[in-house]
């Protein structure tokens, strides 16, 4: 039991850890006033006091109110950080191009890059340690009552394939100068991968053993489950953003063109999937 509570306590201290980094990074490259994003975590501290004291740390079979508080603490300071970070590359490009045969060019171009340097770092760190935050808190976390050790581990292991792809599509998309220049792109690629960051919170692999019943739903809640997130909240939305960003606006290479097929093939197999379960359910019934 009291194991139980130190990881619980450990999972949304450092949840709430990683926000204050956030929240402190938009206030040191903003202004101070940003310093009521720290209101946002208080959601998440309210619900560890909560979680602690009235179900011992243990979380919830099907949903993690602690993981969802957290991404709704950090995810509006990243928006904040790539918005401005967008608007600052647009401006060092206008005026690298005006100050491109002045005599101070170089030095110019030195403190830009440094610049950009710094801020690419820091938005990529970002987001590197969100996703690794996620996992290391959530296995940390206490699993609820009819999640067994096995179904932890196996969930675990999803996350971490979901988030490597997830870091490859916010590092590779917003990295196309193609895509740097143009607003609205960026804005829908920042609001995929919020969507896509909406999976972390559920536990999709705790009911992998169902009991027989004379539902098709009842049966296979799991596996259906898994195939509306993958089509509706990961593969399929990235697998549009990534043929839009192709065929629209003329970036094409080698990675891009990959991690496109890859998605492809994900949302065909999972129909195939949830065609295969379909015909089984029929042909037992």
């Amino acid at each position: 039991m009291f194991i139980q509570i130190v990881c619980a306590l450990v999972a949304r201290l450092l949840f709430i850890l990683h926000s204050l980094i956030a929240v402190g990074r938009v206030i040191f490259v903003k202004h101070s006033w940003y310093s009521f994003l720290t209101l946002l975590i208080l959601p998440l501290v309210i619900e560890m006091v909560i979680t602690l004291k009235r179900r011992r740390g243990k979380d919830y079979k099907w949903f993690s109110p602690a993981i969802l508080f957290y991404l709704i603490s950090v995810i509006p300071s990243i928006w904040i950080l790539e918005d401005h970070y967008y608007h600052y590359d647009i401006k060092d490009t206008m005026s690298l191009t005006k100050n491109a045969h002045s005599p101070f060019s170089f030095r110019v171009k030195g403190l830009q890059l440094l610049n950009s340097t710094c801020s690419d770092a820091w938005k990529l760190g970002l987001h590197q340690t969100l996703l690794l935050t996620l996992i290391i808190g959530k296995w940390l976390l206490p699993t609820g009552i009819g999640i067994s050790k096995d179904q932890l581990s196996q969930l675990l292991l999803i996350f971490v394939g979901i988030a490597a792809d997830i870091l490859e599509f916010t590092s590779e998309m917003l990295s196309e100068e193609k895509v740097k220049t143009n607003t609205v792109l960026v804005y829908t690629i920042l609001a995929v991968w919020t969507w896509s960051m909406l999976q972390f919170p559920l536990h999709v692999a705790d009911a992998c053993q169902n009991p027989p019943s004379s539902s098709l739903l009842s049966t296979h809640l799991a596996d259906i489950w898994n195939i509306i997130i993958s089509l509706f909240i990961h593969d399929g939305p990235f697998f549009v953003v990534r043929m839009v960003v192709m065929f629209s606006y003329g970036v094409i290479h080698q990675m891009l063109v990959f991690f496109t097929i890859k998605n492809c093939l994900v949302v065909t197999l999972q129909l195939y999937r949830l065609y295969v379960i379909i015909e089984d359910y029929r042909t037992s019934n």
